[in-house]
């Protein structure tokens, strides 16, 4: 495999990285993007102070540049960093969707105290408006497990129903 100039990375991977970066994809997902994340941002009351937090702190100038484009649905290229925090928040979003029946038991948990480890007796929303990259993705991390059944508690049913012994697991086809 070739390897591209300037990039340590060769083949395949680094073709799609180049593809996934360009220019035309970052304005494609661009306002899209922005759109949903200002109707998640509306649903957990953000203010224009933390949705700049989580955007990486643009200019105030230049948020509110974004956002009249985005809802004139005019064409908007934001920054791979800016990209990423979006997606950050929709997956949060839609992980909480997975956990809670609805968006306001969503809400409530983002704004609760919560004591796993990770938020330190903090509201998951300090962490998601506290400006960098890398809280946001913990908290993208720790809701993505929750969703695989880490680190939250069991439900009423799951409480109730005892654990299976090693005598009631069966192995269908296996040799004794």
């Amino acid at each position: 495999m070739e390897k591209l100039p300037g990039s340590p990375r060769s083949g395949f991977a680094a073709r799609t990285d180049i593809v996934r970066f360009a220019i035309a994809s970052r304005r494609r997902l661009s306002g899209p993007g922005l759109r949903a994340f200002l109707a998640i941002a509306d649903l957990w009351g953000l203010t224009e102070e933390q949705r700049r937090l989580i955007l990486g702190y643009p200019a105030r100038s230049t948020y509110q540049g974004w956002v009249k484009k985005a809802r004139e649905r005019r064409d908007i290229t934001l920054s791979v960093d800016v990209l990423m925090r979006i997606s950050a928040i929709l997956g949060i979003y839609n992980g909480l969707r997975i956990l809670f029946a609805d968006d306001d038991k969503g809400v409530e948990w983002v704004r609760r105290p919560h004591k796993a480890r990770v938020f330190g007796g903090v509201p998951p929303i300090e962490l998601i408006t506290s400006g960098t990259q890398d809280a946001l993705l913990t908290v993208r991390r720790f809701v993505d497990a929750s969703c695989g059944g880490l680190y939250m508690s069991p439900s009423s049913n799951e409480r109730d129903t005892p654990p299976y012994d090693d005598s009631e697991i069966i192995f269908d086809g296996a040799d004794d």
